[in-house]
């Protein structure tokens, strides 16, 4: 089942009296489950393609079909400095009145060690570590109930240790939830770890400029080769 069809569409905003075409006759498929991720340069259009999706837009040309609900986590993890962890991941059951508090309390609680953040739950924001603010932040995204997550650069501000350490454990959620992901990102080695689908993006506009399919079993040689191939398409 297709979850995700986005077909030729075209986006511009207005700057300064100008108008500038970010994106210029997209399409993607994003399958039920899939993992796939989104590369390309700065300003290529990429958080607004998710921005799009998760209906902070309407494209100016094309359409999006979408069948099922979207949960999208921005690229800063967004926590509100007074809520602790668990105030925090209740927000969007509070927002959308789609759960009582004491039972959206009961369940972050329950899903606390399953995103690493046991014995955490009534820390603030300022008291985690950069990695553990993104778990605070996924469990949050986990409790908007979407079928499918659009994540804008998850670990883009951490340091490598920690980030390969979040890839290594997002992979075991993402098995464990069953959820489609749609991953924004610039790390080529990141998209080929994580990720079974790779869409590249032009420089702006952004234009569909490469798809791979990336698996798990591929050789060195193999994963090698799709990474010239990207970036080469990336140029």
């Amino acid at each position: 089942m297709m979850i995700i069809r986005v077909e030729r569409i075209k986006k511009n905003f207005s700057l300064n009296g100008q108008r500038i075409l970010v994106l210029d006759d997209v399409s993607i498929n994003i399958e039920e489950g899939e993992f796939v991720a989104l590369l390309g340069p700065s300003g290529c259009g990429k958080s607004t393609l998710l921005s799009l999706l998760a209906g902070y837009f309407l494209p100016d040309e094309g359409e999006i079909t979408i069948n099922g609900s979207l949960s999208y986590m921005p690229q800063r993890d967004m926590l509100l400095p007074w809520l602790n962890v668990i105030e925090n991941a209740c927000l969007p059951a509070a927002i959308r009145h789609s759960m009582a508090e004491t039972s959206a309390r009961a369940e972050v609680k329950r899903l606390l060690p399953l995103f690493g953040l046991n014995n955490f739950g009534d820390s603030l924001p300022d008291q985690l570590s950069g990695g553990m603010r993104q778990r605070a932040a996924l469990l949050r995204t986990y409790m908007a109930g979407g079928d499918f997550w659009l994540l804008d650069e998850p670990f883009g501000s951490l340091d490598a240790l920690t980030r390969e350490d979040l890839q290594e454990w997002f992979m075991d959620l993402q098995q464990e939830i069953k959820c489609g992901v749609l991953f924004v990102t610039h790390d080529i080695n990141e998209a080929l770890k994580l990720s079974s689908h790779i869409y590249a993006l032009s420089p702006r506009p952004g234009r569909i400029s490469g798809e791979w399919v990336a698996k798990a079993g591929f050789s060195l040689a193999k994963r090698e080769l799709l990474k010239k191939e990207i970036l080469m398409a990336l140029q």
